[in-house]
């Protein structure tokens, strides 16, 4: 709505912001704060509507993985942003740029906290948001959208923007000075040479260095980096713990495996290596408590990231903040190569088959999976009573082949696997989960129905939360959670409008498989395999 001589509205001005910065996709789950906002929407803008929000920022953080920059999402006041909080904490710890306005009750009222009205919306989040405004005057929205993009983009994370329903409608007078944002951010952070020399030094002093690699090398740049750093020093190369994204080829020969979290087992994996260096993630990701040092007495641990946090709540010698990708190619410019040493990873062999209507276990559809996934695709999981297994079978060969929640919260998996195949609509995607994760999120499938989004969806479905039943066993005794075995995803996601097929014998698995998997790139609809496996 444009009036007073031609001049714009908060909402067209807005609208020009997200054109200009490429959020031309709205992810979102309406409520009434959002009539002025998303009612006869530009042809030009494309609203994705999501049956729950914390699906709808979950699909928006698979796209802004998927495309590298900022996604739009759209939340209802607080009935809205308090059904997202878990997955906005979990965009947070997975480094996704999210640009996130909430609505919120009209500002001529606020004072009489009508129906709807969010009480303090800037705060519900709590610390996940990397920036949150609540604009002081209509006239300041589009800046505060401008400046989340920039913020978001910058610290890796969502930023939050309050709206007022009725500031979208107001015009913006004649002496409007403009966004309060820059048109442009150039930012080059670079490792200084001081702390360059530094990190060469520990390296050419150290007989013999390690390296562990997490989700700040996981892209082109930063597996080349990193695998030319690796094959210079000779050294064994290991993923983080709890791994979200795989920053080198795991088929690579010096590729280890990945570090277990227990202080115990750290200490024992890099016992006999005198400089631990970790790329892309701090030092050291755990777990359950337990007591004792994380490496023996005189290891030298040096990390080099470009989040700040990361670098900050590392038990370290030497922390460099700056891209993992610049330092590693620097270091190997400067250091002299040495024999290789590393032993690969050993994967373990193809388990025996079952025999005729014998029950499936996970490691047949692991190993049938891991056989035929081409090297191109994305893996989404989220299935933690499977990840040993996942882990050790699967090899991750291509930058952004591998993506999982980095803080264990259920919910983001399928939702970012749809996401992301939004945004790579030529790329293979494939969703691994458990079925008790699948149902945090299940409303997706409808999007993916909806929006014909070709992901395929394989849930190992044991009707239990085993890896809770597998806790509560270690702890000495039974969990107070019943299983639940009535459960049928493959219902559920056809009343949904998903295509779906329940898998329970070792042939129709390998036959869905061989017919599914070639063809991934090219699908254009969704398919959730309900995959029933034997555990215990």
């Amino acid at each position: 709505m444009t009036s007073n001589a031609g001049r714009q509205t908060v909402r067209e001005a807005t609208f020009d912001v997200m054109r200009r910065l490429g959020m031309t996709r709205i992810f979102g789950n309406p409520g009434s704060t959002e009539i002025p906002f998303l009612t006869d929407l530009p042809g030009d803008l494309e609203y994705v509507l999501g049956l729950h929000e914390g699906a709808v920022v979950g699909m928006a953080s698979g796209y802004a993985l998927g495309t590298g920059r900022p996604a739009f999402v759209n939340l209802h006041t607080a009935a809205g942003l308090g059904n997202a909080v878990n997955a906005i904490a979990g965009a947070r710890d997975n480094r996704v740029p999210l640009v996130i306005v909430v609505g919120q009750q009209d500002r001529r009222q606020l004072a009489y906290a009508p129906f709807l009205t969010g009480q303090g919306l800037e705060r519900m989040a709590g610390e996940s948001p990397v920036w949150t405004s609540h604009p002081a005057e209509p006239s300041a929205v589009p800046g505060a959208i401008a400046r989340a993009w920039h913020e978001a983009g910058l610290r890796r994370g969502p930023a939050v923007v309050v709206v007022p329903m009725g500031d979208w409608e107001v015009v913006l007078d004649a002496g409007w000075a403009g966004l309060a944002a820059p048109d442009r951010v150039a930012c080059a952070p670079l490792a200084g040479t001081a702390a360059i020399g530094e990190l060469t030094a520990a390296l050419r002093a150290a007989e013999s260095p390690v390296l562990i690699v997490g989700a700040g090398t996981d892209t082109v740049a930063g597996w080349k980096a990193a695998t030319r750093l690796a094959e210079r020093l000779g050294c064994p190369v290991w993923q983080d713990t709890f791994s979200s994204r795989a920053g080198f080829p795991q088929d690579h020969p010096q590729f280890a495996g990945h570090l277990p979290w227990r202080r115990r087992e750290i200490r024992a994996t890099l016992a006999g290596h005198d400089a631990v260096v970790a790329l892309g993630t701090p030092a050291f990701r755990l777990y359950l408590y337990e007591p004792g040092a994380f490496v023996e007495p005189g290891t030298r641990v040096l990390v080099v990231t470009d989040d700040a946090d990361e670098a900050l709540r590392s038990r370290c010698d030497l922390a460099v903040v700056a891209p993992p990708a610049q330092v590693c190619d620097a270091l190997a410019d400067a250091l002299p190569a040495r024999t290789a040493a590393a032993e690969p990873m050993r994967r373990p062999k193809p388990p025996t088959p079952p025999t005729a209507g014998g029950p499936l276990r996970p490691e047949h559809v692991l190993a049938a999976l891991a056989e035929r996934l081409p090297a191109g695709a994305l893996l989404v999981e989220e299935a933690p009573s499977h990840r040993p297994e996942l882990l050790a079978r699967v090899a991750v060969r291509a930058p952004f082949g591998f993506l999982a929640v980095a803080n264990g919260a259920l919910g983001f998996g399928l939702t970012a696997a749809i996401g992301a195949r939004m945004a790579l609509p030529d790329r293979p995607v494939l969703a691994l989960l458990g079925d008790g994760s699948a149902m945090y999120t299940i409303q997706a499938l409808w999007t993916a129905a909806r929006y014909r989004v070709g992901v395929v969806v394989l849930v190992m479905a044991n009707g239990r939360y085993a890896v809770m039943d597998e806790l509560a066993d270690r702890h000495g005794g039974r969990g107070a959670w019943p299983a639940f075995e009535e459960l049928d995803l493959t219902t559920i996601a056809q009343g949904m409008g998903c295509p779906a097929v329940r898998v329970t014998e070792y042939g129709q698995l390998l036959q869905l498989l061989d017919e599914v998997v070639p063809d991934m790139a090219a699908r254009a609809e969704p398919l959730l395999l309900d995959v029933r496996v034997t555990v215990g």
